[in-house]
């Protein structure tokens, strides 16, 4: 998994697209996040304290103002895997000016270049597409067929499914519908590994958590994160106020 905050400013012109989906949350402070939904340029607002999971495949935008930190969760990729990085000519992304296809081990070393290539292309300089705007055929077909489902707030949430969770060893799901991401929240009790194999990242919300790690022993406070390493294998024991976020993202 890539686990990490992002402050603001942080205004692009780049959108993004990948085969595994991505988990917003927005620590302090509100974003957009630009996207095609169905084909069709559109801004998902991302309040503080709320959540979001975005499918794969889809092209995304984010933008960040000053002052505001969000986390993000994404998984690695595959050695198969490519990211796309482009760039429309206007705000309705109906032409693409500017793309490129690449494995991205990292981001920052890996797209970073790319942006400064496009930088100095004609393409920027017109805002015209030309025979540099594509070197090769897409790696596949984007995803233009999802409706997306709204971001929530994470404590509104926590606090409607109180009563199940208060519940000898519950748990549920965080996000409705079918994802590639596991994403379940604990509550009081006893839980074990939920996919082995692929590592689990462990965010605890409220109240206090013990977690054995392969006989490695762990507390977690309010807001205390950990990252389970593959194999991915853990018990962890809520107390009856206890509510862990987990979150795994096998590859597809």
């Amino acid at each position: 998994l890539k686990v990490f905050y992002v402050g603001g400013p942080n205004v692009r012109r780049d959108y993004h697209i990948e085969e595994g989906e991505e988990f917003f949350y927005m620590l302090r402070g509100d974003m957009v996040l630009k996207v095609l939904e169905r084909g069709r340029a559109k801004d998902v607002v991302i309040r503080e304290g709320q959540v979001f999971l975005l499918p794969a495949r889809i092209a995304h935008s984010p933008q960040r103002l000053a002052d505001t930190v969000g986390l993000v969760v994404e998984r690695e990729r595959a050695s198969h895997e490519q990211d796309c990085l482009r760039f429309y000519t206007d705000d309705t992304c109906s032409q693409v000016l500017h793309e490129r296809w690449v494995y991205c081990k990292d981001l920052y070393h890996d797209l970073v270049p790319l942006i400064n290539e496009f930088l100095g292309s004609e393409q920027c300089r017109t805002n015209r597409p030309g025979p540099g705007s594509f070197l090769g055929k897409p790696a596949y077909a984007e995803n233009t067929e999802t409706t997306l489902s709204p971001p929530f707030d994470l404590a509104q949430w926590l606090q409607r499914h109180d009563n199940l969770l208060s519940q000898p060893n519950a748990k549920r799901d965080l996000f409705e519908g079918k994802h590639q991401t596991k994403a379940l929240v604990l509550g009081n009790g006893s839980h074990g590994s939920q996919c082995e194999n692929t590592e689990t990242f462990l965010w605890q919300r409220v109240g206090s958590a013990k977690v054995d790690v392969q006989g490695t022993k762990y507390v977690l406070a309010p807001n205390e994160t950990l990252l389970v390493r593959e194999p991915g294998l853990f018990t962890l024991i809520n107390d009856v106020q206890g509510r862990t976020v987990a979150l795994s993202m096998p590859p597809k």
